[in-house]
């Protein structure tokens, strides 16, 4: 066992009476230790009943004869840090979590890791540790939230009061009612109820196969989440016993597959971050493109929160992840011969059944023939930038108007809320990527006052940042290159004329060349005063379209 080298031999006395102060007996000791990350804390509702899942974990392993040893993680709220400084560090935490659990699983030599978490940053983390490690384990999520229920019966979740602050500032709500709204959208623990990014990341990771299937949406308060929790205990110690590691289990089939099915639930566009990062610490190449030519292909067969009013206890009742990878192979879209820690891909799509064909349609009869999300190119982003398409309203190809042109979202959202952007303006929020903001902040705060305004279909936004899962209408982020590294976005003057093409998907600054050389000539980006984290972080990190990694 790995773990010998901490506990086997008279040279490690030492290290077996550090080990036997916390109260390890010679019988843990002589099993494999299994590290145990948990990321649960008291400010993330995703996480805050982490302690109970972690539990039920750890007695997997030791019923199926290892010893746990749990560590902590950190973890940030997307949602609490939404609007603010504090989302600076939301895409920093990602680079900080894989590396604390590289420290932690290589300075103590553990045989095996479960990683328990459940929000943003935390899950894509976490996959980046365990594959960039290698060592024997999985990967377990709190699972989501269940939807709110207003008192008038109407289910909502943290969108809807994101959108009601816009709603508010539009005179078609009122405070009273939004403190309403506030008191009910988010009824407990779990990841927030949408195909959020948590959400879309928990389900990928039953595609990718470092999950056992049900991880991506069965609920957190549900009985059926803890079993899982135990499941995924006994499990990590077959896989040590039989030494399947996670690059035995991942390839680039199951990124592929991971794409398709992204596409096929109209997922977050923050996944096209996650994978790419996900598949480098595995050494597989993941192009902006691949997630555009799957999605041409792909027929988005689920429309969830916040495309829909439905969320991911609808999705889990009418099969799950399983069964929408059970209708995708029906077209052969998917590469079934590939292994899960479960086994093999193939046995668990043959078991599922799909109970609700309202919420996962027939590939015959989709909500879109094409996936959730797009790539549009042009002279605007030459190396790319994303969009929702699933979360577009249908018809809507192609939208023109004047730029309304802030550094940074604070001023945006200022003139969303004093009524200052008019139907038909392209709002441009840049200084807001990896290296500009620093850490590439979310603009669900200014996307959700947009639609709460009723604008939702009357205006667009871009930006080099990037946006929540929650978002929805014309909204392209990931802008690359982004404006701080000198990208087209920087030039982008008060006035002139965007279009945006998402049928030939282009993205274009209606400006001459000439003019543009000439702005750039006398472009300086500004200095950024950073220091501590973000400082390190705006001079290591990559662009958007590489997963914002770090060199």
């Amino acid at each position: 066992m790995r773990s010998d080298v901490i506990k086997k031999g008279f040279l490690r006395a030492p290290h077996r009476s550090l080990l036997k102060a916390m109260g390890y007996t010679d019988d843990e000791l002589n099993r494999p230790l299994i590290g145990v990350a948990n990321s649960g804390n008291e400010i993330i509702p995703g996480h805050i009943h982490l302690d109970a899942v972690t539990a039920a974990v750890k007695a997997g392993i030791r019923s199926a004869g290892g010893t746990p040893i749990e560590f902590r993680t950190i973890g940030v709220c997307d949602g609490i840090a939404m609007g603010h400084e504090g989302m600076k560090y939301s895409l920093v935490s990602r680079e900080v979590i894989a590396d604390s659990v590289e420290i932690m699983a290589m300075a103590h030599a553990f045989d095996g890791l479960v990683m328990v978490a459940s929000c943003d940053k935390i899950i894509p983390g976490m996959l980046m540790a365990l594959l960039r490690l290698n060592l024997p384990g999985l990967f377990v999520s709190g699972g989501p939230m269940a939807a709110g229920k207003l008192p008038s019966g109407e289910t909502v979740d943290l969108i809807s009061v994101f959108e009601g602050v816009g709603r508010v500032s539009a005179g078609t709500l009122d405070e009273d009612q939004l403190s309403v709204l506030e008191n009910y959208a988010c009824p407990g623990c779990g990841s927030c109820a949408g195909m959020f990014t948590a959400n879309s990341m928990n389900c990928l990771s039953e595609v990718l196969g470092l999950a056992l299937p049900g991880n991506g949406t069965i609920l957190a308060n549900s009985a059926r989440r803890i079993r899982l929790a135990k499941e995924s205990g006994r499990q990590v110690m077959e896989l040590v016993a039989k030494n399947i590691r996670p690059r035995d289990i991942v390839n680039s089939d199951s990124f592929r597959n991971a794409i398709r099915v992204d596409m096929a639930l109209g997922a977050s566009t923050n996944t096209v971050l996650h994978l790419p990062a996900i598949a480098r610490e595995a050494e597989i190449s993941l192009p902006l493109n691949l997630f555009d030519e799957l999605s041409r292909t792909t027929p988005n067969i689920c429309k969830l929160s916040p495309a829909s009013g439905t969320h991911l206890e609808d999705l889990d009742s009418a099969g799950g992840i399983p069964a929408v990878m059970k209708e995708l192979s029906r077209r052969n879209l998917l590469e079934l011969n590939v292994r899960t820690v479960a086994g093999w891909l193939r046995d668990i799509v043959e078991k599922a059944t799909i109970w609700n064909h309202e919420v996962i349609r027939p590939l015959e009869h989709p909500f879109s023939p094409q996936g959730g999300i797009a790539i549009l190119t042009g002279n605007l982003a030459p190396d790319g930038a994303v969009i929702k398409q699933s979360a577009v309203a249908a018809g809507l190809k192609v939208f023109c108007g004047p730029a309304r042109v802030y550094d940074g979202e604070e001023a945006a959202l200022e003139a969303i809320l004093q009524k200052r952007i008019k139907p038909g303006d392209v709002v441009v929020i840049r200084y807001e990527g990896p290296k500009g903001g620093p850490g590439m902040r979310e603009m669900l705060a200014a996307t959700s006052a947009i639609s709460g305004q009723g604008l939702g279909e009357k205006v667009a936004l871009l930006t080099d940042g990037r946006f929540s899962g929650g978002t929805r209408g014309i909204c392209l982020g990931h802008i690359s290159p982004e404006a701080a590294a000198g990208g087209p976005l920087a030039l982008v003057a008060e006035g002139d004329s965007i279009e945006i093409n998402l049928q030939e998907r282009q993205l274009n600054l209606l400006v001459s060349p000439e003019e543009m050389e000439k702005r750039a000539r006398s472009f300086k980006p500004p200095s950024p005063g950073l220091k501590g984290v973000l400082k390190r972080y705006h001079r290591l990190v990559r662009s958007a379209n590489t997963g914002a990694v770090l060199e």
